[in-house]
């Protein structure tokens, strides 16, 4: 039995499969390692009857994850699972390793990531080439769920936001300023806070006001990764994964073309893909 995780910071998506079969899905809170302690993702693997009841027969286990780019943060997730599956192999990956086998397979070229936070990275068709990119939600995120609110959060502040828009916010969450500013730097995970307005966003996005936000958004994520990345490998087709270029990506499309992007495909929940190639390679 193998076990395919995938998991950004709000969700994390498992997938169970067996002799080229996919058995089980379910979806937790997100694993960030960056963020969370042994602790908190042991009691989360101790919390799922799945993971509990299927444990001693999981073999593999392929983790991909937001926060799990540097090897001791890998190692602190591989710990934590490898005492939890007995009998398991564990591999822990970047989730930008995810996003490129679910667009681009085998294949090279760039991949992509703007869901929850945002990064870029050129991908040779085996392995991700390290860049400066992936700073996280304080300073970067460009286009992401975290920078859109950030945007919000900060015209809402400021009073420079529209009154209808500031009543329909206030309305859904029943924000003042003593809340954002308690959220933002009194929490344990501020940008969980910054991603529960995702829905809200989705639901808002013809709104004159916060479609600027999102276009804005997009055409600085361009700028920020996709362009400096074409200029080392020009002609490169590109792959993007993330809730924010699925549910966008008329806008992000309509961008692409102002660019000479080419785009193959994108992504919503790499998951999917995930466990489809997991179960042709086993």
């Amino acid at each position: 039995m193998i076990l395919v995780i995938f998991t950004g910071s709000r969700y994390a998506d498992w997938r169970l499969a067996e002799k080229g079969k996919l058995l089980h899905g379910f979806r937790t809170v997100g694993i960030n390692p960056y963020i969370q302690d042994e602790n908190f993702i042991n009691q989360l693997l101790n919390k799922s009857t799945d993971l509990l009841y299927n444990a001693e027969k999981i073999k593999k286990i392929f983790f991909f994850g937001a926060g799990a780019s540097s090897k001791e943060r890998q190692d602190k997730i591989a710990n934590v699972f490898s005492n939890f599956f007995k009998n398991a192999k564990v591999k822990v990956s970047h989730d930008l390793d995810a996003s490129a086998l679910s667009t681009l397979g085998d294949d090279k070229g760039i991949v992509g990531i703007i869901g929850s936070g945002s990064n870029a990275a050129y991908y040779t068709g085996k392995k991700i080439v390290e860049n400066n990119y992936g700073l996280g939600y304080i300073l970067a995120d460009e286009g992401s769920t975290n920078w859109i609110a950030q945007q919000v959060l900060r015209d809402f502040l400021t009073d420079a936001m529209p009154q209808g828009f500031r009543e329909k916010l206030i309305g859904k969450f029943n924000l003042d300023r003593k809340i954002i500013l308690e959220k933002l730097y009194n929490s344990p995970n501020p940008n969980l806070f910054l991603t529960s307005f995702a829905d809200f966003f989705y639901e808002n996005k013809n709104e004159h006001y916060l479609a600027s936000i999102i276009k804005k958004g997009l055409e600085t994520y361009i700028n920020t990764y996709i362009l400096p990345l074409l200029d080392q490998y020009p002609d490169a087709q590109i792959g993007l994964t993330g809730s924010v270029a699925y549910n966008y990506q008329d806008w992000l499309l309509d961008l692409a073309k102002e660019h000479h992007l080419n785009i193959k495909t994108i992504v919503k929940e790499p998951i999917q893909n995930l466990i489809k190639y997991y179960i042709n390679k086993n």
